[in-house]
């Protein structure tokens, strides 16, 4: 009995080194040489300065800015450390009226816009932090966002498209744009 309580206890101590010290600092190692941009959070910087991550969405509402997707995080919006999705059914009145208030807020921002509304602007993802819009709310926002920087909509819609991602492989997923990414570089976009 004694040899097994000794060969146990080598065995526990041996399999916490291993897998409780040396396998993370060996993965963390290898992730931050191999990918250190994706392993230290996908931060966006500007000016030397953490503004986001490109795989967390952002309230934006100032109208100069593409909006993001509604988050349905608690207990405030695009809260990184509580991810869910809304969890409502299509006939609760909770999720209908959600969306029509946020139909109603993009056609007071817009109110000459009476092109259909991407269900991307009025919809929560089932993450509640998705980072991206598709390309079609993007395109919708641009005669808001050019109108209110004073651009040419040609100007914002080329915007769109140098910072529209494609499908991975040409097969997966729907193009899309990061809104963080495209406000950061509507804001250092100079004036015609």
């Amino acid at each position: 009995m004694r040899r097994d309580l000794k060969a146990s206890i080598i065995a526990a101590v041996a399999f916490t080194l291993i897998f409780g010290l040396a396998y993370p600092l060996i993965a963390t190692g290898v992730s931050q040489v191999l990918f250190h941009h994706q392993a230290d959070g996908s931060q966006v910087k500007l000016n030397g300065r953490t503004v986001g991550s490109s795989l967390i969405g952002q309230s934006f509402s100032d109208p100069k800015h593409f909006w993001s997707r509604p988050s349905a995080t608690s207990p405030q919006p695009y809260n990184g450390a509580a991810s869910s999705a809304s969890n409502l059914g299509p006939l609760n009145p909770a999720l209908t009226d959600g969306i029509k208030s946020r139909i109603d807020a993009l056609r007071a921002a817009d109110p000459n816009n009476e092109a259909p509304i991407p269900v991307d602007l009025v919809t929560a993802s089932g993450s509640g932090l998705d980072p991206d819009i598709s390309l079609a709310a993007a395109f919708y926002q641009a005669p808001r966002v050019a109108r209110s920087r004073g651009l040419q909509p040609q100007t914002v819609m080329a915007l769109i498209a140098a910072h529209a991602h494609q499908r991975w492989l040409g097969i997966l997923g729907e193009p899309r744009v990061n809104v963080l990414e495209i406000n950061l570089a509507l804001d250092g976009t100079p004036r015609p």
